[in-house]
């Protein structure tokens, strides 16, 4: 089971996340977002990062930001992926021209189930279930990343989902996050009925928005991967 901690804003969230086991960390580049953080400091952040023994997959978070200045701020900070979490089209994702290719995600926030099955044909980045069949499951990306439904929000809600809508979405499209009002009290749960590839977590390990309780970071961690050991 792989975790994406999101949200970070600071260098020793992010380092706690590291040592606890996170797999993926997340930046958020979107001003209007409680936990945005700015190009410097993610650059400042990713610099020390880079040079620990061992660092996570790291994940720029935009929204309905153009193709090429996520691709700039990828190269800028040094980053290895780009979540795509607004209306963004397909074609970022899926042509060979985009600069995001090979490199992207969708976030989706699917009212339902045949919504979320139509999202997924069009946002699967292609031959990734090649590449998930291939390729070590520590260098790859989700494929697509599963939020709760809200009309307005981006992300960020604090309520948990459709779990029964996404499990079946997980048994059919490989390399599924799930994302949405997961916690401490829940993951170990989510984990064992959705059976995703991996979850994603900001507001539920948190002291204050963009900040990250150190406790609440191990023991989520702990108990989404508990089934590993």
């Amino acid at each position: 089971m792989k975790v994406k901690i999101c949200g970070l804003t600071n260098l020793e969230d992010a380092q706690t996340a590291v040592s606890a086991g996170a797999d993926y960390l997340g930046f958020i580049f979107y001003p209007a977002s409680k936990r945005a953080i700015d190009v410097a400091a993610a650059r400042r952040i990713v610099a020390e990062l880079r040079a620990a023994p061992h660092c996570p997959l790291l994940v720029g978070v935009f929204v309905n930001e153009t193709a090429q200045k996520m691709a700039e701020v990828l190269a800028d900070c040094q980053l290895d992926f780009a979540q795509l979490s607004g209306e963004e089209v397909p074609a970022l994702i899926g042509e060979e021209s985009s600069p995001l290719y090979g490199r992207a995600y969708k976030a989706l926030r699917p009212a339902s189930l045949a919504e979320a099955e139509a999202d997924a044909e069009w946002y699967l980045p292609p031959e990734y279930e090649a590449r998930f069949n291939s390729e070590p499951s520590d260098k790859l990306p989700p494929s697509l990343l599963i939020d709760t439904y809200h009309p307005t929000l981006r992300g960020g809600t604090g309520e948990t989902g459709d779990w029964v809508a996404t499990a079946v979405l997980a048994r059919k499209v490989p390399g599924l996050m799930l994302a949405g009002g997961l916690n401490v009290n829940n993951v170990a749960q989510a984990v064992r009925f959705v059976h995703p590839f991996a979850v994603d977590v900001a507001s539920g390990v948190e002291s204050a928005p963009g900040r990250k309780d150190p406790a609440l970071v191990r023991e989520f961690i702990r108990l989404a991967k508990r089934d590993e050991r």
